[in-house]
């Protein structure tokens, strides 16, 4: 979009009528010509702090829009034409966020239900080029015909010694074929290049190695790709739309297959637009169907016009973008659980992404998927750039459905539920009875647990339904591919999720799964409605009520003979009775005495107590320990005492939990400063076992590493990035957390260490480590960088020294476990026949130690050992 234009939409004034500027025209010359000069500034005043008024009000009712992460211009024009009123500055509290890179998981985390952000948590895995080709390879082994559209590919260098063996393959049969070669993690073009010569390839470099695809379909003579627009509103459930119009880019110079003369025309054999538009025959064109860049609305005319069957190809580029959405959903759907922990299933999702799929066309029109953009670019150099993506934005914003309510809905949901929290009825021991009361109570649970889950799945199908209605109504130029209205489509599709869910996730999440069919059945509200019918007949069925029992009353608990209350003070009506039903639980005795003397006071208490209240001090002060019953009877009003201290002075009751609550403080902070410094010096004392090596020999290992790192640096960083998956790489990062967890356990005497501050941080480094596929662990080896503390650094949380030196023990422990996993991968690998690692004794006064091995193809595994005798062990994936 030009800046001229820009601008224009930006500075468009708001219209006025006509009888709008007379009225405030005639306002003006009263002012100037019947009042006295100090009234008319007055006036003015006046006039002006109402203006503003109104301006305030119009923003209040508009919804925000946060657009400092974005530099595309044609953003900042369809927000706007939306009604949305852009921030000036980076506000994290805005409606919708928009950002053109990586968002990072604490972000998402931190946003309310009302907010929108264009990004997923976890869809890297099919955004960048080596986690597509390795998800898309596991998935082909498991099933090769569903998984075929993709060219054939390797990922270096871990892949090197496979890809050469190709090679050899084709020179025995004599055929030669060309590589193209990009890397990992690039865009726009950039490093790519092509070879005729496999073994001409680098091998120590992170790159993506594939067959060539050099039978394209062609456009006038030139080969081109598309770029096919996808909209994911939703990951739990999944739901998806495909935008019916694109860009279809084509390559600058007359295409002829690759040989040896041509092989390093780029503007020939490529298609990427960053590449072409540097070219002298690049053209632009107001006609979308001339130019270097027409749409796909043209492509699929032409096809028409030449005979071909245009709704074939579109079925099988929608059976293309969803068979590789299934592979991202397992991932996503874990990173998306982890960030909004406690959001109930088929809730709004804060989350939405606009992909670009890279789809190319062979000369039988089949397609074959390249890449998935996770930030397209939204440049808008020619009109028929500004003409779809505006309209694919306008669509997208639209199917969001931003309103300014759902801001006030969020807050009162948010109230609601702590007050349900804090109000809610306490769960109380059962104590033994009969074995047919057990038997009955259990079948009640169960049956009612079933009618919650009922109810939930009730509630998920009507929210389901209006958003459908809604998403029909406002789809615009969007057309929604899942879920589908296809029985047989959608089977096949829900079928490949289950086995995405397996196969990524490793059965560890079977909640999601379980989520995952519910969501994609079939069910009907009638049907459910009736299953709910049906478990309250089961329910009623059952002899006798079951009447929640309390714990039994201790036979030494001091009692007190307390006049009963006469019936008519024990009826509640009118405000008593609903104060009554929510309150919360307390005990038989005090709410015999509210009953008594009625719901409590919320005034301020009466001279007469302040007046006594030296007195009831020292009396409290006398008889400071619980009395016992004898006591107790001789006293003749119990019931006006205790009433008496509750109803103390505020100022009084403040004084003392004031002073309590700062020698309470700075004791705990005392014993945590110094369980902090025992389990600093614990973890300095931990040691990353070697199997089969002593610690000396491991020391040695590692020094050995460390003095000949220019030999070993590229193969640990292939190790770690690339031949290890996540499942695995986290599995070496949870070799030291486990031990660090038993750690705390011991020093500070817990077994539940999660709500352990110290631990909370232990964890907020790990998943440091573990950020972008390891490369947060792999930044710890050099020097110049020091990403993990970033993440205290733009934190408002207060780190001190001794737990900033506790997590950097830890950083240390994680490299020093990465390469002792490494060396030992390394010679087993060598080996060849690798001996079991046998459990080793330990004196009774060292502590337990984890030892760590490698099967030779990246699986790890762990074991605990203490006295001789194995205490646990991790079976090997």
């Amino acid at each position: 979009m030009p800046a001229a234009m820009s601008d224009a939409v930006r500075t468009t004034p708001v219209p006025q009528t006509a009888a709008s500027m007379h009225s405030m025209a005639s306002i003006q010359t009263v002012d100037a010509s019947q009042a006295p000069v100090g009234h008319a500034r007055f006036d003015d005043s006046v006039l002006q702090k109402s203006q503003l008024s109104k301006k305030s009000r119009r923003r209040k009712s508009q919804a925000t829009a946060n657009l400092y992460g974005t530099r595309y211009e044609v953003v900042h024009a369809v927000v706007e034409q939306a009604g949305m009123l852009v921030a000036k500055d980076d506000d994290p509290k805005c409606y919708l966020i928009w950002s053109d890179s990586f968002v990072q998981n604490d972000r998402i985390a931190e946003l309310k239900s009302y907010q929108r952000i264009n990004h997923f948590p976890g869809m890297g895995e099919i955004c960048r080029k080596d986690c597509l080709a390795r998800n898309i390879s596991k998935m082909n082994r498991k099933h090769p015909e569903e998984y075929s559209f993709t060219p054939r590919t390797w990922i270096f260098p871990a892949e090197y010694s496979s890809f050469q063996t190709y090679t050899k393959e084709l020179r025995k049969r004599k055929k030669q074929k060309t590589f193209i070669v990009k890397p990992a993690n690039g865009a726009m073009g950039n490093g790519i290049s092509l070879y005729r010569n496999g073994e001409k390839i680098p091998q120590n470099e992170h790159i993506i190695v594939q067959e060539y695809m050099d039978k394209p379909f062609l456009l006038d003579g030139f080969k081109f790709d598309l770029r096919v627009y996808v909209l994911v509103t939703s990951c739990d459930p999944l739901r998806v739309f495909l935008y019916q119009d694109g860009l279809v880019r084509m390559g600058t110079e007359k295409y002829h297959a690759p040989t040896d003369g041509n092989i390093d025309q780029l503007c020939m054999h490529l298609t990427n637009y960053s590449v072409n538009k540097h070219n002298e025959n690049f053209q632009k064109d107001e006609d979308v169907s001339k130019g270097s860049k027409r749409s796909i609305r043209y492509l699929n005319n032409f096809l028409s016009k030449n005979g071909y069957d245009v709704p074939s190809l579109w079925f099988n580029i929608q059976n293309l973008i969803m068979k590789t959405l299934i592979i991202a959903e397992p991932h996503v759907l874990h990173a998306y659980r982890m960030c909004r922990a406690g959001n109930h299933v088929g809730s709004e999702s804060v989350c939405f992404e606009v992909l670009g799929f890279d789809i190319f066309l062979d000369k039988k029109l089949k397609p074959w998927l390249f890449e998935v953009n996770r930030s397209p670019s939204f440049g808008t150099d020619e009109k028929i750039d500004y003409d779809i993506k505006s309209g694919l934005l306008g669509d997208s914003i639209k199917l969001m459905n931003i309103r300014v309510s759902d801001k006030r809905k969020s807050i009162s949901a948010e109230r609601a539920e702590a007050e349900r929290r804090l109000l809610g009825p306490t769960k109380r021991p059962d104590h033994p009875s009969s074995k047919d009361d057990r038997a009955d109570r259990h079948r009640k649970l169960a049956l009612d647990k079933r009618k919650e889950e009922l109810k939930q799945y009730l509630n998920m199908i009507r929210t389901d339904a209006k958003r459908e209605e809604y998403e029909n109504r406002h789809m615009g130029g969007f057309r929604r591919i899942f879920p589908t209205e296809n029985k047989n489509q959608q089977a096949q599709w829900t079928q490949l999720l289950d086995v995405a869910f397996q196969l990524f996730l490793s059965g560890r999440a079977p909640a999601l799964q379980k989520d995952m069919c519910r969501a994609y059945s079939q069910y009907k509200e009638a049907e459910i409605l009736d299953m709910i019918e049906q478990c309250e007949e089961d329910s009623g069925s059952i002899t006798g009520p079951i009447v929640p029992r309390g714990p039994k009353r201790l036979s030494s608990m001091p009692t007190a003979d307390l006049p009963q209350p006469s019936g008519e003070e024990t009826e509640d009506t009118g405000d008593e009775a609903m104060w009554e039903r929510n309150s919360p639980p307390i005990s038989p005795g005090f709410r015999r005495r509210q009953l008594s003397n009625g719901p409590p006071q919320r005034s301020r208490p009466s001279s007469s107590f302040a007046h006594r209240l030296s007195s009831e001090t020292s009396q409290h002060k006398s008889t400071s320990r619980p009395l016992s019953s004898n006591h107790l009877g001789k006293q003749s009003h119990p019931a006006v005492q205790r009433t008496r201290s509750l109803t103390r002075p505020l100022s009084a009751t403040k004084r003392i939990i004031a002073s309590h609550s700062k020698e309470t403080t700075s004791v705990k902070s005392e014993r945590e400063e110094e369980l902090t410094k025992r389990t600093l010096a614990a973890l300095t004392d931990m040691r990353i076992k070697f199997p089969g090596k002593t610690d000396e020999e491991a020391d040695t290992v590692l020094d050995a590493i460390e003095n000949n790192w220019k030999y070993h640096k590229p193969r640990i960083a292939s190790y770690w990035l690339v031949k290890l998956d996540s499942i695995k790489r986290r599995k070496v990062i949870d070799i030291v957390r486990m031990n660090v967890r038993a750690l705390l356990q011991r020093v500070w005497h817990i077994n539940d260490v999660d709500n352990l501050s110290l631990y909370r941080i232990f964890c907020r480094v790990f998943n440091r480590l573990l950020w972008s596929h390891g490369q947060g662990l792999w930044n710890c080896f050099s020097t110049s960088q020091c990403s993990w503390e970033t993440i205290f650094s733009k934190s408002t949380d207060i780190i001190s020294p001794l737990e900033m030196n506790c997590c950097r023990r830890i950083v240390q422990l994680c490299r020093q476990c990465l390469l002792i996993v490494y060396q030992f991968a390394a010679e087993t690998k060598n080996a060849v026949a690798p001996e079991p690692v046998k459990a080793r004794t330990y004196p009774a006064n060292e502590t337990p130690k984890f030892t760590t091995w490698n099967n030779g193809n990246g699986a790890i595994a762990q074991r605990l050992v203490r006295t001789g005798h194995p205490l646990g062990q991790v079976p090997q994936p």
